[in-house]
């Protein structure tokens, strides 16, 4: 059974480690071209750093931080810098040997498959261009194969180091609170209307706005509300003692919300629409006591290349099979009963509805962009090749739990990267590291 299917409310955490530990392969094959000779700056448990390797890294470090939004070193400082990288990661890999950490062929040969995709190549092509930029395929398999290893020892090591206590999720989930009282709360407003017929004339919609304009100095002078909604206004909640009553601000005209979002409550202001003028007061603004999340109904088409089933073979297939839907010659659902191999393939590729999380980060991130009916184009994964269609959307309230869960994988979002870096230095710690010449 192949899946694509995280924990439920798991933050996808684990396929951004390489973010932490080293940049992608896509930007490490190219690189300055070094002059001169090479020497060994630095040794790290009896394995080399040479002035090659910092060289080519320091760049990819300099955008990584920026992207980061953090100020790179430069110069000197910001070879030292990528040396350093360079040692934990060196430390990292040898601590990994180890414990017996090793990664196989075929999730080698997937995440080669996933470069090329990238890049918008077929593999040979990538192969050539790598080729081109003196990089060899022996090379670049060997760093991705290093990339998983520190992946799978991230993964066993960071996360149980996480601790994440009741009240800082108790705090999380008041802050996740008021949040949503900013973004959409539950609001009561009080309303007089005072309507302008259509063809009021000009000195008739004065006449009225001076009306309106009473009443707002009525309520602001701390006047009863259903007294002057009695007096002044012809609108429906005249009867009702001037309360619209308590309503998710969604269910509310944009044109109140907005005319009442920097009110505090107690306080009235005055909106002008088609019907008239409205005078509005903030009686009641609260968090909404149901918390939703927006959840997707998605269906794919799963092929995995191996075998005499190759990469390109595989994306054309799809390709071909997205070109019959679009034109109507064909249907996804009996498309992917025939051929998809993954577990939904029997109904009819529908994965049911999935809350952000629940899939691999490479699908959830093309699946979340799509438009309800619309299908992308085939997207590589961890798993193998997808084609994708959105089926609908929804808010799905939460229970008191699933608020909590979320809360907690937010924290455990937030506390990773120190959370690496610490457990890191430790490991780097360990290791024996000589430094020998300078990076130049």
């Amino acid at each position: 059974m192949v899946t694509m299917f995280q924990p439920k409310f798991s933050f996808p955490l684990v396929w951004t480690l390489l973010t932490l530990i080293t940049p992608a392969f896509a930007q490490t094959t190219a690189g300055p071209q070094i002059k001169g000779r090479d020497f060994i700056v630095a040794v790290v448990d009896a394995v080399p750093i040479t002035n090659h390797e910092v060289v080519l890294r320091a760049p990819q470090l300099r955008e990584q931080l920026k992207q980061q939004g953090r100020l790179a070193p430069e110069g000197d400082a910001l070879l030292r810098a990528a040396m350093e990288r360079l040692i934990v990661e060196k430390a990292l890999l040898q601590h990994a040997k180890e414990v017996g950490i090793s990664v196989e062929d075929e999730a080698v040969d997937l995440a080669e498959q996933r470069q090329a995709a990238q890049a918008q190549l077929s593999l040979a092509a990538w192969h050539q261009r790598l080729q081109a930029e003196g990089t060899s395929v022996g090379r670049m398999r060997q760093t991705l194969r290093e990339q998983l290893i520190l992946q799978r020892l991230t993964e066993r090591n960071v996360p149980g180091r996480i601790k994440i206590s009741d009240a800082e999720i108790d705090q999380a989930v008041i802050a996740r609170q008021n949040a949503s009282a900013n973004v959409n709360p539950d609001l009561n407003l009080g309303h007089v209307l005072v309507a302008v017929p259509e063809k009021a004339n000009d000195a008739e919609i004065a006449a009225l706005q001076a009306k309106a304009q009473s009443a707002l100095a009525a309520l602001k002078r701390g006047d009863d509300l259903a007294l002057v909604a009695q007096t002044f206004s012809s609108g429906a909640e005249r009867d009702k003692g001037g309360l619209m009553g308590l309503r998710s601000a969604s269910r509310y005209p944009t044109l109140f919300v907005d005319a009442v979002k920097d009110l505090k409550v107690g306080d009235s202001t005055l909106v002008r629409s088609g019907a008239g003028f409205h005078v509005l007061k903030l009686v009641a603004k609260r968090a909404s006591e149901v918390v939703t999340l927006t959840q997707t109904r998605a269906r794919h088409i799963l092929l995995r290349p191996g075998g005499q089933l190759s990469q390109n073979t595989a994306r054309a297939q799809l390709a071909g099979y997205k070109r019959q839907i679009e034109a109507g010659k064909a249907d996804f659902a009996q498309l992917a009963r025939a051929h998809s191999q993954d577990a939904s393939g029997p109904d009819g590729g529908d994965l049911g509805w999935a809350s952000p999380g629940m899939f691999v980060p490479e699908f959830e991130e093309v699946m979340s962009q799509l438009q309800i009916g619309q299908i992308a184009d085939p997207l590589v994964s961890r798993f193998g090749i997808h084609l994708i269609q959105v089926l609908e959307r929804r808010e799905a309230p939460l229970s008191e739990r699933e608020v909590r869960d979320l809360a907690r994988n937010g924290l455990r979002d937030k506390k990773f990267d120190e959370t690496y870096q610490l457990w890191a230095q430790e490991v780097r710690g360990r290791a024996y590291v000589e430094y020998r010449d300078a990076p130049q």
